[in-house]
């Protein structure tokens, strides 16, 4: 994974477990408190809460599996009430309810008309405030669950783009790339640079955007067979980028599904904001990072360039920006040139004793060529109890 100065900034990261370990934290020096202020009714009072907040969680997950049995049975579940009981109910807060039940029964805790009062007062008030939203979740909480689900636009977009064109694109590039740079001319970079801005504004030409990036020719055509289209083609574009009286070019393209971002922002229907619409490419980016990064045959076969919308002013954010990355690709190892570098390089011989004695040792007994033919070696057959035998001149 590639990663510009202003990256680190610019693009969130997966959200850690801090959370978590705060509200545990909180909640142990709490119970310490409330320990200290009355332990003789600890246990009893601290067991009837923890009831009562499993209770109203079980109720209100009664309320979900009416919604889903009543109204969405056999869309949802094609009347599977197995499936149903799994998606509304918490199997742990079940088991968490009984067990404390039978902690407080075993206990010697009774229960008296006060205790069911105030119970029931405390199930009726957490569900009523559950109703309305208070106790839901925060928007934070909501965006953790769809970024660890895989559920945001971003991810659908970002695996589309993989699946649908870059599998195809980038383990063939190469070879065009190379045939290209020995019968036209060398290109500053092998790679498929992508770009992507932030405010999902893709141009239908990049000389649009910046008079220094000039369209040069198109690459061999890729022609496949895919999903009833016969000999759908795939081509990339060849870029010419000036700066400073100095040419560079590679070949270029913007990221087409931020364009499927961008007329979701623009429908009242799609409830997507200009807010939403930026996260969202942010997170299309990490996706697509981790994505290529882990695939073997698109590994080191791409750049993705993040452009930012802060450049209002400079009509040259681009090429600059573009350079930038192919001066970086400059100081990169490629781990294809370091192995033909070893296949090149002939065995140093070796110097002083070791090296006569070897030598000698080839002398007298020279080996043989390997023959490229499939042999088998037979052995005369031995005991597998032989007797141990002295070799030893001491």
């Amino acid at each position: 994974m590639f990663v510009v100065l202003g990256e680190d900034g610019l693009v969130p990261r997966a959200r850690s477990r801090l959370p978590v370990v705060c509200a545990a934290g909180l909640g142990l020096v709490t119970l310490v408190f409330a320990w200290l202020l009355d332990s003789d009714r600890f246990m009893e009072r601290a067991g009837m809460i923890a009831l009562c907040l499993t209770v109203e969680a079980f109720i209100h997950s009664m309320c979900l599996f009416a919604e889903e049995w009543l109204f969405h049975s056999k869309q949802r579940y094609h009347g599977r009430i197995n499936e149903i009981v799994q998606a509304c109910f918490k199997g742990h807060v079940i088991l968490g309810m009984c067990a404390i039940f039978l902690t407080l029964m075993l206990g010697g805790v009774s229960f008296s008309h006060e205790h069911w009062s105030i119970m029931t007062i405390m199930c009726a008030v957490s569900l009523l405030l559950n109703s309305l939203g208070v106790l839901g979740p925060a928007p934070v909480e909501i965006s953790e669950i769809c970024e660890l689900k895989k559920m945001n636009v971003a991810h659908g977009l970002a695996w589309s783009f993989y699946i649908g064109y870059l599998k195809f694109v980038l383990p063939d590039l190469q070879n065009k790339i190379s045939h290209y740079s020995s019968t036209r001319a060398k290109l500053s970079s092998p790679r498929l640079h992508i770009l992507l801005p932030v405010n999902a504004v893709v141009p239908t030409k990049p000389e649009e955007e910046d008079t220094n990036v000039v369209f040069h020719e198109n690459l061999p055509e890729l022609e496949l067979d895919i999903a009833g289209v016969r000999q759908r083609s795939y081509k990339n574009s060849v870029y010419k980028i000036t700066q400073d009286n100095k040419t560079f070019s590679c070949v270029l393209e913007y990221a087409t599904p931020l364009r499927t971002l961008y007329q979701m922002s623009q429908e009242s229907s799609a409830g997507f904001g200009e807010r939403e619409r930026k996260q969202q490419v942010l997170l299309f980016y990490r996706t697509l990072s981790q994505i290529l990064e882990s695939s073997l045959e698109c590994r080191n076969r791409y750049r993705l360039i993040l452009l930012n919308d802060e450049h209002t002013g400079d009509p040259h954010y681009l090429s600059r920006e573009i350079i930038q990355h192919l001066r970086q690709q400059d100081g990169e190892i490629h781990m294809d040139h370091i192995q033909e570098t070893l296949n090149q390089v002939h065995p140093v011989p070796e110097e002083g004793q070791i090296g006569s004695f070897n030598s000698a040792l080839s002398a007298a007994f020279p080996e043989e060529q390997m023959s490229s033919e499939p042999t088998l070696m037979f052995s005369l057959p031995q005991s597998l109890r032989s007797e141990p035998v002295e070799t030893s001149d001491y």
